[in-house]
């Protein structure tokens, strides 16, 4: 599975692409940033941000994007300037029939690193670890980004089933009266 994980932002967007499956040795195929002006006008940003992300889609031609989902924070531009990013990294893969998959913060820093309250060094340390780099990428956003990939690449077959058992569940319960 090859899966571009993108850690959004106005200002750096994090992009990292990671090939591998479940239980075996992952591969980096690819990581970076892409960076837009703090004083540039929004609609320019979000171009920038979109023709990034559209370049890594048509170089790397990922089976799925994983994307960070945005939570609530405290600094409210911040958090919508981190939504309009992950908006414009979905909107590109939907435009091509790419599958997304959102993941909170702390399922991705659970999976990399074993614990949900993890800080960024400890998911670059071990995303330099699992993916056999010689230092974690830099800035953290890219790490991140790699991070969510591996996440994604984890967690899929267990959804999968999860999803497949439901709809098996529900299925097999229509028709029936109590």
């Amino acid at each position: 599975m090859r899966v571009l994980g993108v850690d959004p932002g106005l200002t750096r967007c994090g992009i990292g692409v990671v090939e591998g499956v479940a239980g075996r040795p992952l591969a980096m195929l690819g990581v970076g940033v892409v960076r837009t002006p703090a004083d540039a006008e929004l609609g320019d940003r979000l171009v920038a941000i979109e023709q990034g992300i559209e370049e890594w889609l048509d170089t790397h031609r990922p089976e799925v994007v994983a994307v960070e989902r945005v939570f609530s924070q405290h600094n409210v531009s911040t958090v919508m300037g981190t939504a309009q990013a992950s908006a414009v990294a979905m909107l590109c893969a939907a435009r091509r029939g790419i599958p997304v998959a959102l993941h909170t913060p702390s399922e991705v820093k659970a999976a990399v690193t074993g614990s949900g309250r993890a800080d960024k060094a400890q998911v670059g340390a071990m995303v330099t670890r699992l993916l056999r780099l010689d230092a974690p990428p830099k800035p953290a956003d890219a790490a991140d980004a790699l991070a969510l990939a591996i996440c994604h690449i984890w967690r899929a077959p267990a959804q999968n089933r999860l999803q497949e058992a439901v709809a098996l569940h529900a299925s097999g319960s229509k028709g029936r009266t109590r």
